[in-house]
């Protein structure tokens, strides 16, 4: 039987030692298999010819039939580029290159018949098409090309000249090596009843598709199998806890809470946030361990919600933990819950990487001994040296920052599974949350308390001077009435080999972003663009940059700023917001960083460079910078989108809106589910390689209805054996989906 997996991707033709070790790096492609599951961003039918005196302008991409009549060179240095006056008879069109002139007047020949192919534009009233695709018209047979496959490359790969129609050319080579069916994951009765393509048709039409109902098809069998593994992990791994845990019983809302509720509580509770504390006190005393997804927009009062829960273990006798994903945020969660619990004896300490010798020491005792009841901290609690005398509760803010690892190592910490409170501002809509977060119960936060105003939202387009002027100057007005000003930038300077919002969105994994720069930058902001697209994209705006271009204005004379990146270490990064809030510098310039946690009241204003290069939940949440301490706040939008684009499209909706689960929505109808989520949580981008969440709302539930029926027929797929190997292998590549190992 024909094994795709075992199969070293260096030995297919044109690939070798060397292409393969790019492809190892560049995209995880190391045999058959992994390229075989290397599927398309777009198609383009090449069975079509046009004429030349049919196309204009606005076309996406057309193929033509005709001949060179001659050659022309046109500039000097940089500037110099080849021109061929290309004709079928209808008229002409200019193809034109920018690179490599030499060797493609020696390549093409005049009078020679070729088939063109690429995006046509017009330029002083002709057509032209820049750096084409050319064949022998002898030689290509459109009849039977059908939809030609595109691929996503990065720019190491197209050094080593592996370019989509690279990748095209090794595709053809593995699908003709399928003589054989390959072994079917999926039950005939799965397959009968939803009407899927087997899997080796699929995986050919999914690559070489000749026609566009033979490519729906391939793609909605192959986006039923990974969302139906994705279904039977999170349902085993679910079924798999309750049998292992059954959780502590929490009997009582005690003396702690209702004095908290009556002497501390700082404003009235919001109905939402009642209604939440009652699923919460239902779960805790079910008898069953809590697992709860606690959503809510930023602002809607989460953390208050978060504490009150802690308090009702401590008044049955346990300890709490909160656990978050910086030492920012954790440091800001310790400063608010001691600030709500003030004049009540709780004994609340914070443990992160900073805190060391015997500071920390008297903390891990305290813990074995019960007198610390609140224990607030980052990765540093989940470690092998921190126990607890009597763990019942755990709360994680910004799930979706940590793997299910991380989740599960907290289980250990207590003789029974502490009960488990998950927090994300990140608004997901209720398709995504079944797809991710199918094991969790979900609670939703849609007031604000009282206090908080709208936060208003403006595009600026970065070439209207005067509009810039005008907001620089708005913001000198705020400064000088004492409120402080965030400024946002995706780059940490211009020599950065990655842009820091794309480190920062891959950080909480550990996982690789692939690219440099920008495309790294929009890899990690999954905005939906191919790399034509992204290549007409102007650099991205650095910190270094901006707060030289800020420094020189004559609106900030005086002002002192300051940065903060995630090349800052944790001692600099708090210095930093000390000095930030303090007032001692009111303008921050800083990367994505601020987004996780950031809390400073007197915050009024925040400025976003490249505001249309982010995702809208990512912007969402650094809109939520702003506001907090009930002043009338502002988010400007920097943008040099053109106004007919869908970049522009997208802060239309951002400018008109404050309703994150609208947003959400938005977001994935835009661009996937990718940034949505975040790395951690789904495995880079999205982790599926063909759902489309808003899209494929049927496959979702279709799934989830077949794996719960094998799940309750069959646990551990022991009757399987074919089904439990794809999905095993499937988990690895996806480690931080749900496992019920």
């Amino acid at each position: 039987m024909f094994d795709l997996a075992s199969r070293d991707i260096k030995y297919l033709s044109g690939v070798g030692p060397q292409r393969a070790s790019v492809l190892n790096k560049e995209l995880n492609i190391y045999s058959l298999h992994d390229l075989l599951y290397y599927f398309p961003y777009k198609y383009v039918d090449r069975s079509r010819i046009y004429y030349i005196h049919e196309i204009d302008g606005t076309m996406p991409y057309i193929q033509l039939k005709g001949e060179i009549l001659g050659f022309e060179t046109i500039g000097e240095g940089r500037q110099r580029r080849l021109i061929a006056h290309f004709s079928d008879g209808t008229g002409i069109a200019d193809l034109v290159w920018f690179q490599g002139i030499k060797f493609l007047v020696g390549k093409y020949k005049v009078h020679q018949e070729y088939i063109v192919f690429g995006k046509p534009s017009v330029f002083n009233g002709r057509i032209n098409i820049a750096h084409p695709d050319i064949d022998n018209a002898s030689e290509l047979k459109l009849s039977t090309m059908g939809l030609q496959p595109y691929y996503n490359t990065t720019e190491k790969m197209k050094r080593s000249s592996l370019n989509s129609h690279a990748i095209e050319k090794m595709m053809s080579a593995v699908v003709q090596q399928l003589h054989e069916p390959l072994p079917e994951t999926l039950s005939s009765a799965i397959l009968t009843e939803h009407h899927l393509m087997p899997l080796t048709e699929a995986l050919r039409n999914i690559h070489f598709p000749a026609n566009p109902e033979l490519l729906r098809k391939a793609q909605y069998r192959l986006k039923f199998e990974e969302l139906f593994y994705v279904q039977l992990n999170i349902l085993r791994y679910a079924k798999d806890r309750q049998r292992k845990y059954r959780g502590y019983v929490f009997e009582t809302v005690g003396e702690i809470f209702n004095t908290f509720y009556a002497k501390n509580l700082p404003f009235e509770l919001t109905g939402a946030q009642k209604r939440v504390l009652k699923e919460i006190r239902r779960d805790v005393g079910s008898g069953k361990q809590m697992n709860r997804l606690l959503q809510g927009d930023v602002g809607s009062g989460k953390t208050l919600v978060a504490l009150m829960s802690m308090l009702i273990a401590l008044d049955n006798g346990y300890q709490a933990c909160m656990m978050a994903p910086t030492e920012i945020l954790a440091n800001q969660h310790f400063e608010t819950i001691r600030e709500l619990l003030y004049g009540m004896d709780i004994r609340v300490e914070l443990l992160t990487g900073s805190v060391k010798g015997k500071k920390r020491e008297a903390i891990l005792i305290g813990l074995l001994t019960g007198d610390v009841r609140i224990l607030i901290g980052t990765h540093a609690v989940i470690e092998d040296t921190v126990n607890f005398s009597s763990l019942g509760l755990v709360v994680i803010d910004e799930q979706h920052r940590f793997g299910v690892e991380q989740r599960e190592s907290l289980n250990a910490k207590g003789s029974t599974a502490p009960h488990l409170l998950v927090m994300t501002a990140t608004p997901i809509p209720r398709t995504a949350a079944m797809t991710w977060f199918g094991d969790l119960d979900i609670s939703w936060l849609t007031e604000l308390p009282g206090g908080r105003k709208p936060i208003r939202t403006f595009v600026v387009p970065e070439a209207n001077g005067p509009l810039m002027a005008e907001m620089f100057g708005l913001i000198r007005k705020r400064i000088d009435a004492g409120e402080r000003a965030y400024v946002v930038c995706p780059r940490i300077d211009a020599d950065a080999e990655d842009a820091d919002g794309a480190l920062a969105a891959s950080a909480a994994s550990g996982s690789k972003t692939a690219g440099s720069s920008a495309a790294a930058f929009d890899d990690a902001y999954d905005l939906g663009e191919d790399d034509e697209q992204r290549a007409q994209r102007p650099p991205l705006h650095s910190v270094a940059e901006i707060v030289e271009r800020l420094q020189s204005l004559p609106q900030f004379k005086g002002i002192r700023f300051a940065t903060l990146t995630g090349r800052d270490d944790d001692t600099t990064k708090s210095q930093v917001m000390a000095d930030f809030e303090s007032g001692i510098t009111p303008i921050l310039v800083a990367t994505t960083v601020i987004v996780v946690g950031v809390d400073v009241a007197k915050a009024s204003c925040i400025v976003i460079f490249d505001a249309d290069r982010y995702g809208l939940s990512q912007l969402h949440q650094l809109r939520g910078r702003v506001g907090r301490g009930g002043t009338d706040s502002g988010a400007f939008l920097i943008s040099r989108a053109p106004a007919d684009s869908d970049a522009a499209r997208r802060l239309d909706v951002i400018q008109g809106t404050l309703d994150g689960a609208e947003i959400a929505q938005a977001d994935l109808e835009f661009r996937g589910a990718g940034d949505v989520l975040g790395d951690a949580q789904s495995g880079g981008k999205s982790g599926l390689k063909l759902l489309r969440v808003v899209k494929d709302v049927k496959i979702i539930e279709h799934a989830r209805v077949e794996a719960t029926r094998l799940v309750a027929q069959d646990p551990d797929l022991l009757e399987h054996v074919q089904l439990a190997g794809a999905v095993l292998d499937f988990t690895r590549g996806n480690e931080t989906f749900l496992t019920s190992n």
